[in-house]
Formats: structure tokens, sequence, C-alpha cells
């Protein structure tokens, strides 16, 4: 998949709150200080003119953001997609009154949206999923949703420790290997695997 351009075209902040339009959509979801828009600017090539917000304070989006990617597919057609960016979730220091608003608003969006083909749940490589990301992992799973594992910051591991950890997370998560994707948004590693998975999920 080759992207061609990126707008932000809308966020939503409350529950049921109207979407900016219907177009299929891929869900980006991880903890907080997980890189999740360190990735997606990565991702989608806008590394020195970032669309996602990189906070210096983890856990300040707090709106479901909707990027309108306008891409030519394996077969050339150009098609486009939301790339939809969930807040980032289990930051401690978050108010508590913010982390309650969250609840409904994620679950409103990943339970409600008919136009959702899939989710890219991120995990620190180095730390494994979180009790935050096993509670995710198994509602996306109750909710029958196709997920993708991406493993962020794999940069910061030796080669060894790196294939200990890989093995260690596909096997905790009970999932097959082949939905467990290392990726870098320092080096680009996983970049084209990720869009090729992207595709995948809308094409699925």
């Amino acid at each position: 998949m080759l992207i061609k351009s990126v707008e932000f075209a809308g966020a939503v902040a409350k529950p049921n709150g109207p979407k900016p339009a219907s177009l299929p959509e891929v869900a980006f979801s991880g903890k907080s200080n997980v890189g999740k828009s360190s990735l997606i600017n990565r991702l989608l090539g806008r590394t020195r003119t970032p669309v996602a917000r990189v906070s210096a304070t983890p856990g300040k989006t707090q709106e479901i953001n909707f990027y309108e990617v306008r891409a030519a597919g394996a077969d050339g057609a150009d098609a486009s997609f939301f790339l939809v960016d969930l807040p980032g979730y289990g930051f401690a220091r978050v108010p508590l009154s913010v982390r309650e608003k969250w609840k409904p608003l994620m679950e409103s969006y990943l339970g409600g949206s008919k136009e959702l083909k899939g989710v890219v749940q991120l995990i620190d490589a180095r730390h494994g999923p979180s009790a935050d990301d096993r509670r995710m992992v198994r509602y996306l799973a109750n909710l029958g949703l196709p997920t993708l594992f991406v493993l962020t910051k794999v940069d910061k591991l030796g080669r060894r420790e790196r294939a200990q950890q890989l093995a260690k997370i596909t096997e905790d998560l009970g999932v097959d290997a082949d939905q467990v994707l290392p990726f870098s948004s320092k080096t680009g590693e996983g970049r084209e695997e990720l869009l090729k998975s992207v595709e995948a999920l809308l094409l699925g």
C-alpha cells in the first residue's frame, strides 16, 4: 500500500458522537507511553510534518482522532480509509474523572462502529503486555474484532533479548506468530509489513 495523502478529518469526544464521514476504519490502540503517535507518523510517512501529536505528557489525547488516508493498494487502485487514533490508556497521573470518561467513549466506538475493520494493538516490546493491555485484548476478543499485535520500540532491544521477548509475548498473548509484528518508529523497521497488514484488514 502506497500512502498518497493524509488529512486530519475530525475527532469524537463523546460516546456515540458523530464521526467525520463513513469510510472503512482501522483503529490503533495502546498504552499512553507505548509510542503510538510516533508509530502512526512513521507508518504514514509523516515524520517531518507529523499528523499525530507526539506529547511529552502521556495520556494527553482524550478524543478519538480520525485521519483520512488516501492510498494506492496492491492492485494500483486508489482508496480512502480512516486511520483511527484511540486515546491512550493506563497512565496513572491522568485524573480519575478523565479516565472514567475514556471507558464509555472507547466502548461506544469499538462496540458500535460498523465501519471498523480491525484493530492494531500496540504493546511495548521491552515489557510485554501490562494488566491494562490484557484487559483491552480480552475486550477486543469478546467483540470478535480482527486484531494485529504490534510490538513497539524493538530498536531498544539487543538481538538475543529481542528474539526472547517476541517469543515470550506471542506465547503470553496466545496468538499465532503471524499476528505479531515487531516495529521501530526510529528505524522504520516493520513499516512495509504493517502497511500490508492494514491493507489486509481493510480488504477483509
